[in-house]
């Protein structure tokens, strides 16, 4: 086997948290093997004045690190899962997903003390538009203003007053001891977290066995699980993880429940709907209720957005 293993990822303070936990935990799985980080700037990180929907996407923090494991640059990549496009290029696979950290959104209202105590007509910070459409679903005078960068950017921008809150992912504060900014922790009832948010995901070149293998010893089956339910759900109602589409998998045992929801970006129309079965079919389960939002209308609102973009 390879005597040593490359990480590619990206140069942002929360990329490099990931990286380095997962070289941690490779070399503490296997002590005979040397870990590097190759760190690179993507598309994604560059283009910060372009929204992603309009720029294609959140694919863009991923297009460079494939290129990396194409051209033998590195051997694994490791992404925040949310940012991964459900349909991968046959050359790449998803290895090993690390347990999954908390999944929910994180409102930062420093002057504030909770979402439902924002002013009236409020500017809130975020270039999601599944943030965007689910709270604009429940307070339409709310002012979505784009809002690009790493964490430290974001912040800065809030502390500056360009902003009354922002909202970001609680696991990205938390991995980088930022909680304390954290003024309410959002209901999923109010915004449903993204597909496979809170993951880490690690991918590799489908073809490099060796790699594969040594990657296995670091999957969390059911993060795991949880992430072929969601990612299924996506499959079923697109593809693309720059649509305001949520989706969030729970387990309770040897059962999954998922919960799916689409909505224009102004808020004007949500559709929402769960299942629930084995765990053990999860992406069964995912494709299901992906049909079952596309009855309800789904398909017809992912439309919309989509001719709009």
């Amino acid at each position: 086997m390879t005597a040593s293993l490359r990480i590619a990822t990206r140069k942002s303070v929360l990329a490099l948290w990931q990286a380095d936990h997962v070289a941690a935990r490779l070399r503490a799985g296997h002590p005979g093997h040397t870990v590097e980080i190759v760190s690179m700037s993507t598309e994604g990180d560059r283009n910060l004045g372009t929204s992603l929907a309009a720029g294609g996407g959140k694919g863009l923090f991923v297009k460079e690190l494939e290129e990396a494991l194409l051209d033998g640059r590195a051997d694994l990549a490791v992404h925040s899962m949310k940012d991964v496009p459900v349909l991968i290029a046959p050359e790449f696979v998803l290895a090993a997903a690390l347990e999954r950290e908390e999944p929910r959104d994180a409102l930062l209202a420093p002057r504030h003390r909770s979402f439902a105590a924002l002013p009236q007509g409020a500017r809130v910070g975020s270039s999601s538009l599944r943030r965007q459409s689910q709270l604009l679903h429940r307070r339409p005078d709310l002012k979505i203003e784009a809002l690009r960068g790493n964490v430290d950017t974001r912040l800065r921008k809030l502390e500056e007053g360009r902003y009354d809150a922002i909202v970001l992912a609680v696991a990205g504060l938390k991995r980088l001891g930022l909680t304390a900014h954290i003024t309410e922790i959002l209901d999923p009832e109010l915004s449903l977290p993204a597909i496979g948010q809170g993951v880490i995901g690690i991918e590799c070149r489908a073809a490099d066995q060796d790699t594969r293998a040594l990657l296995a010893v670091l999957n969390h089956a059911p993060t795991w699980t949880q992430v072929l339910a969601e990612r299924a759900l996506s499959t079923g109602l697109s593809g693309s993880c720059n649509l305001p589409l949520a989706g969030h998998a729970t387990l309770d045992g040897a059962m999954l429940l998922l919960r799916g929801r689409v909505a224009l970006p102004d808020g004007s129309r949500l559709i929402e709907s769960s299942i629930s079965g084995p765990a053990e079919q999860a992406e069964a389960l995912g494709a299901q209720l992906a049909q079952d939002l596309i009855d309800k209308g789904a398909g017809e609102v992912l439309r919309d957005v989509q001719t709009k973009l």
